[in-house]
């Protein structure tokens, strides 16, 4: 049924965006848009979702949308390639959450692993807001109103995935093949699947104040590195390391590339060679926080750059925001006119209806 190959992702607008979603998706997306493998690309900015647990905070949720977007158009998403869009205009989305909202029971979603780690975070045990609480029911209807056939996302995004597949095939056993199974695709690099965050903590959060953004100027970058976590039994340059745990490390597994040690770090010729120089001892922190931070004034300084030139034109981000989602609208009412019919509510399209119920009234 799905003979087209299309992509769906997007990020919540709670603040700019960070390296941990560069290497999770972001710079995935980029390259699957111009890999000329899928015949649509889908990115959105999930402000309705960010309002589930900032509802008192609308400001925030509305000036990171910019954010966001300037984020997404430095980092190399082309409006031309993909179709940029903000959630809360395409209100196709609400219907259609409302309808599999029937299709999922209360305990189903309390079973979410995702749900249940999020709402610890949030500490929401006592009154998760029901919007919050249904968050896979959404995620469902971003991705089926688009036929979504994959999704770019990180491993702790897997057990919604696997939620909005089942409501596929739900829907689909009970009113026919309508929608479409999505796929979840994960990072390549084993290291970009989940990045902690500088001070070691399992997750980047804007709250933790742990995040190197995008957006971060160079000396803000260098000064974050050199105060991430590593080995704190590494006390001396003489002591052996340790490797796990260590986020300079982990960093370095997920943008570390050959000729980086070239140009930065010539006496050494891989990174198996610096870790089994930290391990057995001989080598200070500080030498690969230096590594470290020229690869990471490498990677972000062009896309800095770019957003610099995006921040010159407001008026046009936001223009070609609108266009998003009119492209966006129309996909996602195309998708909810199929559902309707499936779902045999849409009465005034059926001229066959029509027909039988005059015939049948006439017969009484």
């Amino acid at each position: 049924m799905a003979d087209k190959k299309i992509i769906l992702t997007g990020d919540r607008p709670t603040g700019k965006l960070h390296i941990g979603h560069y290497v999770g998706s972001l710079k995935r997306r980029v390259e699957l848009q111009n890999s000329g493998l899928y015949d649509k690309t889908f990115v959105f900015i999930a402000d309705a979702q960010a309002l589930t647990d900032n509802i008192d905070n609308p400001e925030k949720v509305r000036q990171n949308v910019i954010e966001v977007a300037l984020d997404y158009l430095a980092c190399g998403l082309d409006p031309t390639k993909s179709t940029i869009f903000i959630q809360s205009q395409i209100p196709e989305l609400c219907e259609l959450s409302f309808y599999y909202m029937d299709l999922v029971t209360v305990s189903r979603l309390q079973r979410n692993p995702t749900v249940k780690t999020e709402i610890q975070m949030r500490n929401f045990e006592a009154s998760i807001p029901v919007g919050f609480f249904t968050y896979p029911i959404s995620q469902a209807a971003d991705i089926t109103a688009f036929k979504a056939t994959t999704v770019p996302a990180g491993e702790d995004q897997e057990p919604m995935i696997e939620q909005a597949r089942e409501i596929v095939r739900r829907f689909n056993y009970i009113y026919g093949e309508t929608l479409v199974e999505p796929e979840i695709l994960l990072p390549s690099n084993a290291s970009c699947l989940r990045l902690p965050g500088t001070d070691g903590k399992a997750k980047m959060s804007k709250s933790l104040g742990n995040c190197i953004y995008l957006s971060d100027p160079a000396d803000v970058v260098e000064k974050k590195v050199k105060s991430m976590y590593t080995d704190p039994t590494h006390i001396k340059v003489s002591d052996p390391g340790k490797l796990e745990g260590n986020t300079v490390f982990t960093y370095l597994d997920a943008f570390s590339r050959p000729e980086h040690f070239e140009r930065y770090l010539p006496e050494y010729p891989n990174l198996d060679e610096l870790k089994a120089h930290y391990t057995r001892g001989g080598l200070g922190d500080m030498k690969v926080k230096k590594f470290l931070a020229a690869i990471m004034q490498e990677e972000l300084g062009p896309i800095r750059e770019r957003r610099k030139e995006f921040e010159k034109d407001i008026p046009a981000v936001y223009e070609m925001l609108r266009k998003g989602c009119e492209v966006a609208r129309e996909t996602a009412s195309a998708t909810l006119d199929e559902v309707r019919k499936a779902m045999k509510i849409n009465y005034f399209d059926d001229a066959d209806l029509i027909a039988e119920q005059v015939k049948r009234f006439s017969q009484e």
